[in-house]
C-alpha cells in the first residue's frame, strides 16, 4: 500500500517477494475438468514465483507415502539441496535411531505413468523406492522434520469385521493406509482383539471403508463413534521404574510435570553424564519418544507434559537395552499412578451465524453444551456468535441448528485443542480402567531376591528402590542410597546448579530424611548415636557425629561463638555454579554474562569473609576443560579454586571436607541435596544456598550500621 500510494504502482517484485513470504495470497477461479482458468493460473506460477536459491547440501522433504500396483513403497518428496541420485544412502531414522538406506529407484510421475531417471536436482520433484522408513513431513539431509499435522483425530470408532476374518492381517492392512494418511490413527486392543480407529469425523469412515474394500477387497463396518480423550498431569511428580530379573538390571527415576496444551510430550535430562553415562540417557529419551504412554484414568493417551531423566542406574555387566525400556514404561506408569491426572477432551472454536429471532435459542444451546461464547454482534438481520465448546456436545449440532433456522444458520467450528474434561465423573464412570490389571503397561516394579525376581506394586516401590526420591513445593531432588556393590553405577540428580524442577530453585534435605535414608539402607544399631554410612569408593565403615541442621555455626548465623569450640579454626566451602544458579540476582546476570556473575559473587563473599573471619574457599566447576590441571588463586581475603579436568567441583569438596572435617570446623554452602547428604556424612555442616544469602545480607546490614556509627 505504501509503495502504491508513493509511485502508483507496484513492482512485481514486490509481489513476488509479498506471496514468497506468505503475506499475499494469490486467488485464481476456474475449473480443470472444461479446462476453464488452467492458462490463468499457469501464467500466475510463472508470473509471480521464484525460483529460490537451493544450498549446494543435500536435503529433501517428504510430502506423500503410497504404494504402487505391485505393492512397492514409494515416497514422494521435493529435492530442496543438492541432488539426489539413485544407490544413494540417506538417513530416514528418526531422532537419535537414525539408519541409512539407499534409493534403488527414481521416478518421475505424469499421471498415473512414470519414466525413471538417475537423478533429480534441487528443486525437482519426484518419488523414490528403497526408503521404508519415511514419513509425511519428514525432512531429509540438511532439512528439519516439519511440524505435526493441524488435524487431530477426535473421534474413536470399533472396527467391525466380517466374520472369519484374522484382525491381525487386517491390522496389518490398516498400518499401510495409516502411514499413507496420517489423519487417522489404528488402535490395537490386545486384550480385547479389537481394532479401533481414530478419525475426524464420519466421512473418514465412509474413505475408510472404500479404501479397504478396493485395496484389499474386505468390507468393514464401524461401530458407534466415542470421543478421544487424552490425559495429563495437574501438579509434579517423581516417577521410579525399577526392572531386575535375574541377571537384568535397570533403575530410572523420571521427573513429570505438566506442560503447555497442545505440547505434546517433551523429554530432557536433568542427570549428569557424570552420574549416568550419555548413551543410557539417549537410550531413556527413545524410549519416551517411542511409544504412545497410557495414563491412569481410563488409559487415554498421556499429553502436555514435560518429562525429565532425574536419575538412573545400571550394573556393569547385566544391564540390557531393553532393561531400560521396561523401566522407562514403568517409572512414566508409577508417576501417573503416584500422581494427580487430568481427563482432557477435544474443544472446538466456532462461529455460528443465525438470524437475530433465533440468537436466544443459540446461546442457550451453547450454554446447554457447557460452551463458552462471545456476542452477539449483529449484522443486518443476523447474528454471530464465536466461542468454543466440546466437541462431545457439539459434534452434531449443525443438523439442530439448521433445522431451528430453516436452513439459515451457518456453523463452523475449528479443532482448538485439548482441555479439562466438562464431565469428568461421567467419562470415568462410562469407561472404567483399572492400571494394575493392564498387563501390558504395568505400574508395578520388578525386583530380585535371592536369585529370583518379584514383582512390587507400584506404592510400595520407593521402600525397594535403590535409589531414593523426594518432592518438595519448590521442586524435586532424588539422591542416591550408597550400596556395598561397588559394581554398581549410582545415580542421583546431578550438576551444579540447584535441583528444582524449573533449574531455578532450590532444595536443602533435613536431618529427618538423611537419617531416614541411612536407617532404611544400614539399619539402626545401637541408637540415634550409632549411624553408620559405607562410602561407595569402598572405604570402611566409621561413625557420624550427629549435626544440628541449617547454617548453624557459620558466623553470622545466630548461633555462632567463637568461644567453647573443640575445633579451632572455621572453613566455608563455596560450590560456586550451584550459588550463581540458585540466587535470582546472579542467575540473571550469569545469562548476560558469566565471568561477571563470577566476579559479583567473590565480591560478596570477601565482604562476607572480611566481617566473619573464617577460611572461605569458593570452588568453581573446570572439570571439562581438556588438558586443564586445575588451578588455586587468592582473591583479596578468599580462595578461589577451579577444579582440573574430570574433576567436578562436588567432588572437590567432598575431598576437602574429608581431610579438615576430623580438625576443623566445617560448614559447606550448597543447595545440592546429594552433596549435602555426603559432606553430612563426613561431619561437615550445611548451608543451603538461600541460608548463605540470608547470611550474607546480614553481614552487608551489620557493616552498614557499623560505617553508619564511625
Amino acid at each position: 500500500m505504501e509503495e502504491y500510494l508513493e509511485t502508483g504502482d507496484i513492482a512485481s517484485e514486490s509481489i513476488q517477494n509479498a506471496v514468497r513470504n506468505r503475506q499475499v495470497f494469490p486467488c485464481y477461479f476456474g475449473a480443470a475438468l472444461v479446462l476453464q482458468g488452467v492458462e490463468a493460473l499457469l501464467d500466475g506460477l510463472v508470473e509471480l514465483g521464484v525460483t529460490p536459491e537451493y544450498p549446494e547440501e543435500f536435503g529433501a522433504r517428504v510430502f506423500k507415502i503410497n504404494r504402487d500396483s505391485n505393492g512397492k513403497r514409494q515416497s514422494f518428496l521435493k529435492v530442496t539441496g543438492g541432488e539426489l541420485a539413485v544407490r544413494m544412502p540417506v538417513n530416514t531414522g528418526r531422532e537419535q535411531q537414525g539408519t541409512e538406506q539407499k534409493v534403488d529407484q527414481i521416478r518421475i510421475y505424469d499421471g498415473s505413468k512414470y519414466t525413471t531417471v538417475d537423478r533429480v536436482k534441487a528443486g525437482g520433484v519426484c518419488a523414490v523406492t528403497g526408503l521404508s522408513d519415511t514419513f509425511i513431513g519428514q525432512g531429509l539431509g540438511y532439512e528439519e522434520s516439519g511440524e505435526k499435522p493441524l488435524l487431530v483425530p477426535v473421534m474413536s470408532c470399533e472396527m467391525i469385521l466380517p466374520e472369519g476374518s484374522d484382525p491381525l492381517k487386517v491390522l496389518g492392512q490398516l498400518r499401510l493406509l495409516e502411514e499413507e494418511n496420517p489423519e487417522i490413527q489404528v488402535v490395537w486392543k490386545e486384550d480385547l482383539r479389537k481394532i479401533q480407529v481414530q478419525v475426524m469425523g464420519d466421512i473418514q469412515t465412509e474413505i475408510l471403508q472404500k479404501q479397504m474394500r478396493d485395496r484389499f477387497g474386505v468390507e468393514v463396518g464401524f461401530g458407534d463413534s466415542s470421543i478421544v480423550y487424552k490425559e495429563t498431569v495437574a501438579e509434579p511428580v517423581i516417577g521410579i521404574g525399577h526392572f531386575e530379573p535375574l541377571r537384568h538390571y535397570a533403575e530410572v527415576h523420571l521427573l513429570i510435570t505438566p506442560g503447555e496444551p497442545g505440547s505434546g510430550i517433551q523429554v530432557g535430562s536433568m542427570c549428569s553424564e557424570d552420574i549416568l553415562d550419555k548413551n543410557w540417557q539417549r537410550l531413556i529419551l527413545t524410549h519416551l519418544e517411542e511409544r504412545k504412554h497410557p495414563g491412569v484414568l481410563i488409559g487415554a493417551q498421556l499429553t502436555d507434559v514435560h518429562i525429565m531423566i532425574l536419575s538412573g542406574r545400571a550394573h556393569k555387566k547385566h544391564t540390557e537395552g531393553g532393561d531400560f525400556r521396561q523401566a522407562t514404561y514403568r517409572a512414566v506408569r508409577q508417576g501417573l499412578r503416584r500422581g494427580k491426572s487430568v481427563l482432557l477432551e477435544p474443544v472446538f472454536s466456532f462461529s455460528m451465524e443465525v438470524p437475530a429471532e433465533s440468537v436466544g435459542r443459540a446461546m442457550t444451546d451453547i450454554q446447554r453444551m457447557s460452551g463458552r461464547f462471545e456476542g452477539p454482534f449483529l449484522k443486518e438481520d443476523t447474528a454471530v456468535l464465536t466461542g468454543t465448546a466440546p466437541v462431545a456436545t457439539m459434534q452434531s449440532y449443525q443438523r439442530e441448528l439448521s433445522a431451528y433456522t430453516a436452513g439459515r444458520g451457518q456453523l463452523t467450528c475449528t479443532l482448538k485443542g485439548y482441555e479439562p474434561c466438562h464431565n469428568t465423573e461421567e467419562v470415568l464412570a462410562a469407561n472404567p480402567y483399572v492400571p494394575e490389571e493392564d498387563v501390558a503397561n504395568p505400574t508395578a516394579s520388578v525386583f530380585c531376591a535371592h536369585g529370583a525376581g518379584f514383582v512390587v506394586p507400584w506404592d510400595q516401590v520407593e521402600q525397594y528402590a535403590h535409589m531414593i526420591s523426594s518432592v518438595t513445593d519448590k521442586g524435586c531432588m532424588t539422591g542416591a542410597r550408597y550400596m556395598e556393590e561397588e559394581d554398581m553405577t549410582v545415580a542421583g540428580a546431578g550438576g551444579n546448579g540447584a535441583n528444582s524442577a524449573d533449574g531455578t530453585g532450590e532444595r536443602y534435605i533435613s536431618m529427618e530424611e538423611i537419617e531416614e535414608i541411612f536407617r532404611q539402607t544400614y539399619g539402626r544399631k545401637g541408637g540415634q548415636d550409632n549411624r553408620y554410612k559405607r562410602y561407595h569408593r569402598g572405604s570402611a565403615p566409621r561413625k557420624i557425629s550427629t549435626d544440628t541442621g541449617y547454617g548453624r555455626g557459620m558466623a553470622g548465623s545466630p548461633d555462632y561463638q567463637y568461644k567453647g569450640r573443640d575445633k579451632t579454626k572455621e572453613y566455608l566451602l563455596v560450590d560456586g555454579y550451584n550459588i550463581i544458579f540458585a540466587w535470582e540476582e546472579l542467575r540473571s546476570l550469569a545469562e548476560r554474562n558469566m565471568d561477571s556473575a563470577r566476579d559479583k559473587l567473590m565480591d560478596i563473599l570477601c565482604n562476607y569473609q572480611g566481617y566473619t573471619g573464617c577460611i572461605l574457599i569458593l570452588v568453581f566447576d573446570a572439570y571439562k576443560v581438556p588438558n586443564n590441571p586445575g588451578s588455586r588463586l587468592q582473591y583479596h581475603n578468599i580462595h578461589v579454586v577451579y577444579t582440573k579436568e574430570a574433576e567436578t567441583a562436588d567432588q572437590y569438596i567432598e575431598k576437602t571436607v574429608h581431610e579438615l572435617a576430623r580438625k576443623e570446623q566445617v560448614t559447606v554452602a550448597t543447595s545440592d541435596a546429594l552433596e549435602q547428604m555426603i559432606i553430612w556424612g563426613d561431619g561437615a555442616r550445611r548451608m543451603s544456598a538461600g541460608g548463605l544469602l540470608e547470611a550474607c545480607r546480614q553481614v552487608s546490614g551489620q557493616i552498614r550500621e557499623y560505617i553508619d556509627r564511625m
